[in-house]
Formats: structure tokens, sequence, C-alpha cells
């Protein structure tokens, strides 16, 4: 049996991108049913990719209730709806066996990971104030993408002179405006940037030198996105509601790094159940954004755990 629920969550804080704005972030939870076990997955739609609760929810209720993860990665495309229900099919499998989902896929138990915590855009004023509040961080993620930048990343500079910085531009400059710009990122110990420019549109980014690494995130989905990247992008964004779940994100982190990218491991803003599964594709990635749950008023139970040492793998109550 498959069941689709549609979860509300509390942000903290109005959290605000160069697309807009939001005060709750709304997703999808899917369970799945079998044998008297129940495995659950979390997504989060996202209107870039034309994707609503409604129909990525039409997507999931269209699968068959006993279909097999080896089925769904070519029943359904790359995307949320894939996401959720390929994450609460590992669910399954990993309680019906009594085992944890890194038991199962072969690979190391996991161990908790640094993750950078998100500036939303906001005034000078605004985001200076919210860097100094968050100073004690390792990595802080800001979000920029307009013309106007800069007055922001100054800010954001002098109120956390000594942690490291990333941007996330979210394809909001042009080439004219990032030419202008990178000079200064590196002036301000930016670390790396990401989406400088729009998806489909970023073809100057290989015929400029960058000694700012660049990474790939609205440009790079699944392992088939990797050959339009070379040239271009020095990093991948691995999320897993761009790549349909934990099993095409494990290949395209294989294959990114076999074709010489590095690997950021990345997230829409969702509750743990979204960050569990990504905690396994961010071992030993170069940079780690899983602060959905940071970012929110109310989290799922049990939630994972967050504290110096970073994100911790989840326990079994909640998910794997």
């Amino acid at each position: 049996m498959l069941r689709v629920h549609e979860d509300r969550f509390a942000l903290a804080e109005v959290f605000t991108i160069a697309r807009g704005s939001r005060t709750h972030a709304d997703v999808l939870r899917v369970e799945v049913q079998r044998d008297g076990v129940t495995g659950r997955g979390e997504c989060v739609p996202y209107a870039r990719y034309g994707e609503s609760l409604a129909s990525v929810r039409a997507q999931i209720e269209s699968m068959e209730a006993g279909v097999t993860r080896d089925a769904l990665q070519s029943a359904l495309p790359a995307g949320a709806a894939r996401n959720a229900l390929d994450c609460a099919l590992w669910d399954h499998e990993a309680k019906r066996a009594g085992k944890r989902v890194w038991d199962l896929a072969g690979i190391a138990p996991p161990v908790p990971v640094v993750t950078a915590f998100t500036l939303s855009l906001e005034s000078p004023e605004k985001m200076e104030a919210a860097a100094r509040r968050h100073a004690f961080r390792p990595l802080l993620k800001i979000k920029l993408g307009t013309p106007d930048d800069m007055p922001r990343l100054e800010a954001v500079r002098r109120g956390a002179p000594d942690t490291q910085i990333i941007i996330d531009a979210n394809e909001g400059w042009n080439a004219e405006v990032y030419a202008d710009l990178a000079p200064h990122l590196l002036r301000l110990g930016v670390a790396m940037v990401e989406q400088p420019l729009p998806a489909g549109a970023d073809d100057m980014l290989a015929e400029i030198e960058r000694p700012l690494p660049v990474c790939a995130d609205e440009s790079c989905h699944d392992r088939a996105s990797l050959p339009g990247l070379r040239g271009k992008y020095d990093m991948v964004n691995i999320k897993l509601d761009k790549t349909g779940g934990l099993t095409e994100a494990f290949a395209l982190h294989d294959a990114a790094r076999a074709a010489g990218f590095r690997v950021m491991v990345g997230c829409m803003v969702g509750s743990s159940l979204a960050m569990a599964p990504a905690v396994l594709v961010a071992q030993g990635a170069e940079v780690v954004d899983l602060d959905g749950p940071l970012l929110l008023a109310e989290d799922r139970e049990p939630p994972l755990q967050y504290d110096d040492k970073g994100a911790h793998p989840p326990l079994s109550a909640l998910w794997g």
C-alpha cells in the first residue's frame, strides 16, 4: 500500500532567495506498507522544476503499490516524486531486513558531517546581524543573486570575519554581473560560488579562469547532466529531490567523482526525514549543506541530531 501525506512545517524565520520568500516548508511524506512493515520518505516539490504538491502527489499515486526500487528508476523521471518513493523503499527494505540502509548499500557506517548554515537574502543590515548571530558556525552559505549584492556580502563578512563563506546565487546573475563580482568574492575569502548563472545560459563559465570553484546546482540533476557540465563547473550539488532519490544520488556521486568533479550535497528546505538519506551521500563530500531542519521552527520526531560535530546519521526510528 502507498500512502501520501501533505505536511507543513513553520520556518523559524522568513526564508528568502532570489526567486521569492516563504514562511513554511510544504512537503510530501510517502509511506510504503508491506508485510506489516512501513517505510517512509519525504520530498519537497519545487516550482523551479515545474513541480507542485498536486503534480508530485499524482506521480506517486500513479505507481503500483508493489513497485520495486529497481523498476521505479525507469517508471518515474528524476525529481521529487521518485525521491520520496525511492527513499521510502530503502527504508522499508532496511526495516524488513532488520539492518541499516548503509549495510544494504554496502558502505561504511556514516559519521556526522559538518553542514553549512544558510543566511537568506535580506538587506545588508539584516544579513550582517544574522551573520553575527551565526558567526560561531564553521560554514555559512549566503543567498545572493541580485545586481546589488556587494553590500550584502561585505556586511556578512563584517558580521562573521572568521567563518568560511560560500555563496548561492540561485541563477540570479548574468555574465557581466558575475565577471564584475568575481574578484571581490576572492578578496572577501569566499570559498565557492554555486550556480552564478542561469542553467542553459552558463557557457561563459567555460571561457574564463575559475580561481573560485563554481558548483552546478540547477544545472545538475542526475548522471545525464554531467557531460554538459565539463569545462564549466568544478563541483556538482547533489540533492535527492533532483536526482530522484538515494539510488540515483549514489550513482551520481560515483560518476561525478570519476569525471573529476568535486561533490557538494545539498537539500531543499525540508524536515529531518528528507535530510536523513542525504547524510549517507554526504560522507566525504567537500561541501555539505543539509541545514533544512535548522531553518524550521518544528520538525519530525525523532529529529536528526545536530551539534558541533555536524549532522549525525539518523536513528532507525526516523529513517533507514
